[in-house]
């Protein structure tokens, strides 16, 4: 009778589910060396399978099955289960995102990266601008800066009538208030319409020159205190593949997330801006820091869009001024 019970166990045993493995398919529409692809989505990959034991793990797609501006959309209907995008590059989508993307804010990717994160989590995640996906984290890129490809630009004057490469958002806005000319268009685009005179210039993080190798089309570099403005983006996972983890290994991967997500990518794109700059000395372009006349140009030109977005916020039923005042704090206190 015990041989039975034992032959009974083993039997049992035999046919039960292993550990649930939950593989997520992973993209990334910069190429594989880009700080975002090597320096962030690889190493939280990594990190989730060793929090989960292996049991959930990350295939990393050779190539994206989308582009930028449809990533959104893929993981939502589950053409790929994890990515990021950035916000501006589906206009009139989003709205509450581009408070962190005026003039000024913050010197680093990881201070901006981790107050957008909390104010997010606080005053943001409830208008649910992000339905259809799970939102994993937010972050911004570097401080954005001027790149032209054939004068120095040192005040508004120089924009003028200038076509500028923007990446969408308020930064679209905020061009146009410079007297220049947006193209909107993805970042791995920006070599061949700089190349092909389809644009003078763009306003790109430090770490965008190096990373898209922008060096031979490039001749100046204007940096601006605080930067020109910033990028919002968001990292996501597909809501069905994220509800088909165990809800035990979604507690092992939540610690990666939010907060230390933000961070994590902040982090590494300050590190990549460094990269960045010394990439631009070597290359040998002309590097200028914006005067203080230059500021207050820009600050002048682009005041009135914080109040024009505290005003589309409202529509969402959030306080945009009190959200402004929160990132403000929040970075004030980071910095």
């Amino acid at each position: 009778m015990k041989l039975a019970h034992m032959a009974g166990l083993a039997a049992l045993a035999a046919s039960a589910p292993a550990f649930a493995q939950i593989t997520l398919n992973a993209s990334s529409w910069v190429p594989p060396a880009h700080p975002i692809t090597a320096t962030m989505l690889v190493p939280l990959c990594q990190d989730i399978e060793k929090a989960t034991s292996g049991r959930v793990k990350c295939n990393v797609l050779p190539k994206p099955p989308v582009g930028a501006v449809q990533t959104f959309d893929a993981v939502r209907d589950g053409l790929t289960d994890l990515s990021y995008t950035v916000h501006g590059y589906t206009p009139g989508r989003f709205t509450l995102p581009d408070a962190v993307e005026f003039p000024f804010m913050a010197d680093t990717s990881a201070v901006m990266s981790v107050a957008y994160q909390r104010v997010h989590e606080r005053m943001l995640a409830t208008a649910d601008e992000h339905k259809g996906v799970v939102p994993l984290a937010m972050m911004t890129h570097g401080p954005g800066q001027i790149y032209h490809a054939n004068k120095p630009i040192g005040s508004l004057a120089d924009l003028k009538g200038q076509k500028i490469r923007v990446g969408g958002g308020l930064i679209n806005d905020i061009t146009k208030s410079l007297g220049a000319v947006p193209l909107l268009r993805p970042a791995p685009e920006v070599f061949e319409i700089l190349k092909t005179g389809v644009a003078d210039g763009v306003f790109f993080p430090k770490e965008s020159v190096g990373s898209f190798r922008l060096t031979p089309v490039l001749k100046h570099a204007t940096l601006v205190p605080g930067g020109l403005y910033n990028v919002s983006f968001v990292w996501m996972v597909n809501p069905a593949r994220w509800n088909a983890i165990p809800e035990a290994d979604r507690r092992l991967i939540q610690p990666l997330l939010g907060e230390a997500l933000a961070l994590r990518s902040g982090r590494a794109w300050d590190a990549a801006d460094e990269r960045g700059v010394q990439a631009m000395r070597e290359a040998g372009l002309q590097i200028q820091t914006a005067s203080p006349a230059f500021v207050e140009e820009i600050r002048k030109a682009t005041g009135p869009h914080e109040q024009a977005w505290i005003g589309r916020a409202k529509a969402k039923n959030v306080d945009g001024a009190a959200v402004m005042a929160a990132l403000r704090a929040e970075i004030k206190r980071l910095q």
